[in-house]
Protein backbone atom coordinates (compact mmCIF):
# COMPACT_ATOMS: atom_id res chain seq x y z
CA UNK A 1 0.00 0.00 0.00
CA UNK A 2 1.41 3.40 -0.93
CA UNK A 3 1.83 6.11 1.72
CA UNK A 4 -0.71 8.31 -0.06
CA UNK A 5 -3.41 5.65 -0.01
CA UNK A 6 -2.76 4.40 3.54
CA UNK A 7 -4.43 7.44 5.07
CA UNK A 8 -6.92 8.29 2.32
CA UNK A 9 -10.36 6.78 3.02
CA UNK A 10 -11.34 7.43 -0.62
CA UNK A 11 -8.62 5.07 -1.81
CA UNK A 12 -9.48 1.41 -2.32
CA UNK A 13 -6.07 0.52 -0.85
CA UNK A 14 -7.17 2.06 2.45
CA UNK A 15 -9.96 -0.52 2.73
CA UNK A 16 -7.63 -3.43 2.03
CA UNK A 17 -6.09 -2.84 5.47
CA UNK A 18 -7.54 -3.76 8.86
CA UNK A 19 -10.02 -0.84 8.59
CA UNK A 20 -12.38 -3.34 6.90
CA UNK A 21 -11.94 -6.57 8.91
CA UNK A 22 -14.70 -8.43 7.06
CA UNK A 23 -13.51 -7.46 3.57
CA UNK A 24 -16.90 -6.06 2.56
CA UNK A 25 -16.21 -2.43 1.67
CA UNK A 26 -13.54 -2.92 -1.00
CA UNK A 27 -15.65 -5.26 -3.24
CA UNK A 28 -18.59 -2.86 -2.98
CA UNK A 29 -16.41 0.15 -3.74
CA UNK A 30 -14.97 -1.57 -6.81
CA UNK A 31 -18.50 -1.97 -8.19
CA UNK A 32 -19.31 1.74 -7.77
CA UNK A 33 -17.52 4.17 -10.07
CA UNK A 34 -15.44 6.80 -8.33
CA UNK A 35 -16.41 10.25 -9.53
CA UNK A 36 -13.42 12.50 -9.73
CA UNK A 37 -13.75 16.21 -9.20
CA UNK A 38 -14.03 18.03 -12.52
CA UNK A 39 -14.04 21.80 -12.43
CA UNK A 40 -16.43 23.48 -14.87
CA UNK A 41 -17.03 27.15 -15.70
CA UNK A 42 -20.44 28.12 -17.15
CA UNK A 43 -20.66 31.44 -18.94
CA UNK A 44 -23.82 32.84 -20.51
CA UNK A 45 -23.44 35.23 -23.41
CA UNK A 46 -26.24 36.83 -25.43
CA UNK A 47 -25.78 34.11 -28.08
CA UNK A 48 -24.95 30.94 -26.11
CA UNK A 49 -24.20 29.06 -22.91
CA UNK A 50 -20.49 28.14 -22.86
CA UNK A 51 -19.13 25.42 -20.58
CA UNK A 52 -15.39 24.91 -20.05
CA UNK A 53 -14.24 21.80 -18.18
CA UNK A 54 -10.66 21.21 -17.08
CA UNK A 55 -9.80 17.65 -18.11
CA UNK A 56 -6.01 17.33 -17.87
CA UNK A 57 -4.81 13.90 -18.85
CA UNK A 58 -8.15 12.90 -20.41
CA UNK A 59 -8.01 11.82 -24.04
CA UNK A 60 -10.66 13.27 -26.34
CA UNK A 61 -11.96 9.75 -26.95
CA UNK A 62 -12.48 9.25 -23.18
CA UNK A 63 -14.72 12.32 -22.79
CA UNK A 64 -18.42 12.33 -23.62
CA UNK A 65 -20.99 15.13 -24.02
CA UNK A 66 -24.71 14.25 -24.06
CA UNK A 67 -28.07 15.96 -23.72
CA UNK A 68 -30.56 14.03 -21.57
CA UNK A 69 -34.27 14.50 -20.98
CA UNK A 70 -34.40 17.41 -23.37
CA UNK A 71 -32.61 19.97 -21.21
CA UNK A 72 -29.83 18.33 -19.15
CA UNK A 73 -26.26 18.65 -20.39
CA UNK A 74 -24.06 15.77 -19.21
CA UNK A 75 -20.26 15.90 -19.37
CA UNK A 76 -18.69 12.56 -18.46
CA UNK A 77 -15.73 10.33 -19.11
CA UNK A 78 -12.81 8.63 -17.48
CA UNK A 79 -9.31 9.68 -16.53
CA UNK A 80 -7.03 6.65 -16.78
CA UNK A 81 -4.83 5.77 -13.84
CA UNK A 82 -1.13 5.41 -14.52
CA UNK A 83 -0.13 1.88 -13.66
CA UNK A 84 3.32 0.78 -12.69
CA UNK A 85 4.94 -1.16 -15.47
CA UNK A 86 5.52 -4.58 -13.93
CA UNK A 87 8.97 -5.99 -14.44
CA UNK A 88 10.40 -2.88 -16.08
CA UNK A 89 12.07 -1.46 -13.01
CA UNK A 90 11.60 -3.25 -9.70
CA UNK A 91 12.72 -0.18 -7.69
CA UNK A 92 10.05 2.07 -9.23
CA UNK A 93 7.01 2.96 -7.08
CA UNK A 94 4.66 5.82 -6.32
CA UNK A 95 5.72 8.18 -3.54
CA UNK A 96 2.74 10.55 -3.73
CA UNK A 97 -0.55 10.37 -5.65
CA UNK A 98 -2.68 13.52 -5.64
CA UNK A 99 -4.10 13.59 -9.15
CA UNK A 100 -7.46 11.89 -9.27
CA UNK A 101 -8.35 9.12 -11.68
CA UNK A 102 -11.52 7.25 -12.48
CA UNK A 103 -14.89 8.14 -13.90
CA UNK A 104 -16.36 11.60 -13.73
CA UNK A 105 -19.73 13.12 -14.51
CA UNK A 106 -21.21 16.60 -14.23
CA UNK A 107 -24.85 17.45 -15.03
CA UNK A 108 -26.30 20.87 -15.81
CA UNK A 109 -29.98 21.72 -16.23
CA UNK A 110 -30.17 24.13 -19.15
CA UNK A 111 -32.61 27.03 -19.13
CA UNK A 112 -35.38 27.49 -21.66
CA UNK A 113 -34.31 28.76 -25.03
CA UNK A 114 -31.24 26.51 -25.35
CA UNK A 115 -30.82 25.13 -28.89
CA UNK A 116 -30.13 21.52 -27.94
CA UNK A 117 -30.03 20.43 -31.57
CA UNK A 118 -27.01 22.70 -32.19
CA UNK A 119 -24.71 21.80 -29.27
CA UNK A 120 -21.08 21.48 -30.24
CA UNK A 121 -17.93 20.58 -28.32
CA UNK A 122 -14.19 20.86 -28.82
CA UNK A 123 -11.15 19.91 -26.78
CA UNK A 124 -7.81 21.68 -26.74
CA UNK A 125 -4.93 21.52 -24.26
CA UNK A 126 -6.97 19.52 -21.74
CA UNK A 127 -9.92 21.93 -21.75
CA UNK A 128 -13.29 20.72 -23.05
CA UNK A 129 -15.46 23.55 -24.38
CA UNK A 130 -19.16 22.88 -24.92
CA UNK A 131 -21.26 25.58 -26.60
CA UNK A 132 -25.04 25.50 -26.41
CA UNK A 133 -26.51 28.20 -28.69
CA UNK A 134 -29.53 30.14 -27.48
CA UNK A 135 -32.68 30.87 -29.43
CA UNK A 136 -32.79 34.38 -30.76
CA UNK A 137 -34.75 36.67 -28.50
CA UNK A 138 -38.08 37.37 -30.08
CA UNK A 139 -38.44 41.01 -30.89
CA UNK A 140 -41.85 42.41 -30.14
CA UNK A 141 -43.88 42.97 -33.25
CA UNK A 142 -45.32 46.42 -33.39
CA UNK A 143 -48.34 47.08 -35.54
CA UNK A 144 -49.93 50.45 -35.80
CA UNK A 145 -53.64 50.51 -35.11
CA UNK A 146 -55.70 53.16 -36.80
CA UNK A 147 -57.86 55.12 -34.42
CA UNK A 148 -61.36 55.71 -35.76
CA UNK A 149 -63.07 58.87 -34.93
Amino acid sequence: MSPASSSNPLSLDFWASSADPFGVVRPLAEQCPVLTNVRVDWKETPEAHVFRADLPGVRKEAAKVEVEDGNVLVISGERAREEEEAGKDEAWRWRLVERSSGRFQRRFRLPRGARLDQVHASMENGVLTVTVPKEEAKKPQVRAVEISG
